[in-house]
C-alpha cells in the first residue's frame, strides 16, 4: 500500500510549490508529499529557451484556459495560458526576470500585512538568486535561479536605446538596482543554456531525498476538513480516488485559478456563489475567486525596413543548424530569447514608480521556420508588448459546477475602469513616438498594428478593445489581508482555518509592476520558513529603495 500520511502535503508543483517541496524537505525532518496534476517537465524543446512559444501554446502541458466574454474588449474570450506540468508556468513562460518596484511591497505591509516591506522581502529574493553580477545590496549568489542579462543584437538595440534617451528615458544597467525606471536589457532565468523553471533548479535536487514524493497525474478535487482544521487532500490519479492525509498542513500552491477552485469545492468560499451549486458551505469567505488582476498587454506592430528582424534565423536550414549547436553544446542562439530591450516608464505627472513596460521583440507570435521556393517567412517585424502594470479593473473566478473537473469561469474584466483605457491611449501614442523617433527611422518601415488610419481617441480606443489580451500574470484570488474580503492572512494561513496556507500568486493583494514569476518564487521562499516556524531573514539595511527619475512624461 502507498503511504498515505505525511507531514506536508502541497497542492501543486509550479512555481510556488516545486521551492516548498525543495525547502520543506530539506532536513529530512519532515515528509512532505507533492501532487501535481500535470507530468513530467520531458516535452521535447520544453528546456530550450528559444522554443518558448511553442511550449506555451502545446495543450500537452497547459490547462487550456480561456475567459469569459469581456464586456469592455468587444466580447472576446481572452486565452489564459497556465501551466500543467512539473514546474507550473515557471516551465512554459517566457522567463524574463523582474521582481517588480520596492513601492509594491511596502504597499503590501501598508495594508496590515507586517513582514512584507520591499526590505523585508529583499533578502528572500537574494537567497532565490545566482545572479550573473554576482551578490551584492540587491542580488544574491549561489541560489538555485539562475538570473542571466539578455545578450543584445547589434543594430536594432543601440537605436532603441538612442530612441528611448531622446524622449527622456534613462538608461539602467539593472532595473532591480538603484534605478529601476529606463530602457534596460531583459534579464532572463536561463541555467547553462537552458530554462531555468523550479522543477528544474529547486525540485529536480530534492527528488533524491526519501522524505519527498512527487506524485504526477494527480489532480486535487477536495480538501479534507475536520473540526475547523484541514487535516488531507483528495486527488485523481489513473482514473482512481486517492487521499493524503497531512499530520501538520495543507498547502494550496496551485495558482490564481486553481487554488480558489479547489478551495471552492471543497465548501471555502461565498455561500451566495456555492450553495447555487450543490456545494455545503463549510468556511464562509466571501474573498476566495474575487480581486482577479492581471497586466493587460496591447501589442503595436511594424515592419522592419530591411533584414534587421529575426525571421533572418528562422530559415529552416539556418534553425537547424541551431538547434543541433544547443542540442550538443549548450550554445548558440537558441540559448537566449528573441527580444531587443525592455522599458519602464511613467505615462503621467505624479506617479511615483514606473506605470508601464514596453518589450521590444524583432518578431511577430505567428512567425515560423521557412525556406526560399517552399514557403515564404512572416517577414521582418517588429513587435512592441506594451503593458498596464497596475490596473484599476477587477475580476473574478467562479465555479461553473461542483465537477472538480470543469473549467471555472475566469472574468477578468478588462478596462472596465476608465482609468485603464485612458492609460493604454496615451501609451499606444507614446510607442508611436518612440518607435518614429529618429534614430529608429533608417529601420522602421510602415505601422501594420493598429495602421497610422487610427489616430483619434475613439479609433484607438477601438483597437485597444478589439487587441487587448493579457500579460499571462493572474493573481489576487486569495489575497492577503485583514479585512472581510481577505482570504489569507500575513503568514499566508486561510482565515478562520487552522492547518491551511494558500502559498502562491493568488496572495498577492495587489499585482505588482513586474514579470510574476519571481514575486511567485519569493513568496514561496519566505512561506517555507513561516511554516517551518524560523525567524524570518534580517531585512536588507536602509538604503536600498530605487531612485526615483524625473523622466519625460507621456503626453496625454
Amino acid at each position: 500500500m502507498p503511504q498515505t500520511g505525511y507531514d506536508y502535503v502541497i497542492v501543486g508543483a509550479g512555481s510556488a510549490g516545486c521551492v516548498l517541496a525543495d525547502r520543506l524537505s530539506a532536513s529530512c525532518a519532515h515528509s512532505v508529499l507533492l501532487l501535481e496534476a500535470g507530468g513530467e517537465d520531458r516535452l521535447p524543446f520544453m528546456s530550450m529557451p528559444l522554443a518558448f512559444l511553442k511550449i506555451c501554446t502545446n495543450p500537452k502541458v497547459g490547462w487550456g484556459y480561456t475567459g469569459e466574454p469581456e464586456a469592455h474588449a468587444d466580447g472576446r474570450r481572452i486565452w489564459a495560458p497556465r501551466g500543467r506540468v512539473l514546474g507550473g508556468c515557471s516551465s512554459i513562460n517566457g522567463m524574463l526576470y523582474a521582481r517588480g518596484h520596492a513601492l509594491d511591497f511596502d504597499d503590501w505591509a501598508a495594508r496590515g500585512l507586517p513582514g512584507w516591506s520591499y526590505r523585508e522581502v529583499l533578502p528572500y529574493f537574494q537567497r532565490a538568486e545566482d545572479h550573473w553580477r554576482g551578490a551584492d545590496s540587491w542580488h544574491g549568489a549561489g541560489g538555485p535561479m539562475r538570473v542571466v542579462e539578455h545578450a543584445p543584437d547589434d543594430i536594432l538595440y543601440p537605436r532603441l536605446a538612442e530612441a528611448a534617451r531622446s524622449l527622456g528615458h534613462p538608461a539602467t544597467a539593472d532595473y532591480h538596482g538603484r534605478l529601476q525606471e529606463g530602457f534596460c536589457l531583459p534579464q532572463l532565468n536561463i541555467q547553462h543554456g537552458r530554462r531555468g523553471s523550479t522543477a528544474t533548479c529547486y525540485l529536480k535536487p530534492a527528488r533524491q531525498r526519501p522524505n519527498l514524493t512527487v506524485a504526477t497525474g494527480a489532480q486535487a478535487t477536495r480538501l479534507l476538513l475536520e473540526r475547523g482544521r484541514a487535516t488531507g487532500v483528495r486527488y485523481l490519479q489513473d482514473g482512481q480516488e486517492h487521499v493524503a492525509h497531512a499530520g501538520r498542513e495543507v498547502i494550496v500552491a496551485a495558482g490564481a485559478f486553481n487554488s480558489p477552485q479547489l478551495l471552492m469545492l471543497s465548501g471555502i468560499g461565498d455561500d451566495r456563489q456555492l450553495r447555487p451549486l450543490g456545494i455545503a458551505t463549510r468556511h464562509a469567505l466571501t474573498g476566495v475567486g474575487a480581486n482577479l488582476q492581471d497586466h493587460p498587454s496591447v501589442r503595436v506592430e511594424y515592419d522592419l525596413s530591411g533584414p534587421y528582424g529575426f525571421d533572418r534565423h528562422l530559415r529552416f536550414d539556418r534553425m537547424a543548424r541551431t538547434v543541433v549547436e544547443w542540442k550538443l553544446l549548450r550554445r548558440g542562439l537558441a540559448t537566449d530569447m528573441p527580444v531587443t530591450g525592455m522599458l519602464f516608464l511613467r505615462t503621467r505627472d505624479g506617479l511615483d514608480r514606473p506605470d508601464g513596460q514596453t518589450l521590444v521583440t524583432p518578431t511577430l507570435g505567428d512567425a515560423h521556420l521557412w525556406f526560399p521556393g517552399i514557403r515564404a517567412g512572416r517577414g521582418h517585424m517588429l513587435s512592441t508588448a506594451n503593458v498596464l502594470l497596475r490596473p484599476d479593473s477587477r475580476g473574478s473566478l467562479k465555479l461553473r459546477s461542483g465537477d472538480p473537473l470543469d473549467k471555472p469561469a475566469i472574468h477578468f474584466n478588462l478596462l472596465a475602469e476608465e482609468s485603464d483605457r485612458l492609460f493604454f491611449r496615451r501609451y499606444v501614442r507614446h510607442v508611436r513616438e518612440l518607435i518614429g523617433s529618429a534614430a529608429m527611422a533608417p529601420v522602421i518601415g510602415r505601422e501594420n498594428r493598429p495602421g497610422i488610419e487610427a489616430s483619434s481617441d475613439a479609433e484607438i480606443d477601438a483597437f485597444v478593445r478589439w487587441a487587448i489580451g493579457t500579460a499571462f500574470h493572474p493573481v489576487g484570488t486569495c489575497a492577503m489581508g485583514t479585512g472581510e474580503d481577505a482570504v489569507v492572512d500575513a503568514q499566508l494561513r486561510v482565515h478562520g482555518l487552522d492547518g491551511l496556507r494558500v502559498v502562491d500568486a493568488s496572495v498577492m493583494p495587489r499585482i505588482v509592476g513586474g514579470n510574476t514569476n519571481a514575486a511567485t518564487i519569493m513568496i514561496a521562499e519566505k512561506a517555507a520558513d513561516m511554516i517551518l516556524e524560523r525567524p524570518p531573514l534580517p531585512p536588507a539595511p536602509a538604503g536600498v529603495h530605487p531612485d526615483i527619475h524625473d523622466s519625460r512624461r507621456v503626453a496625454a
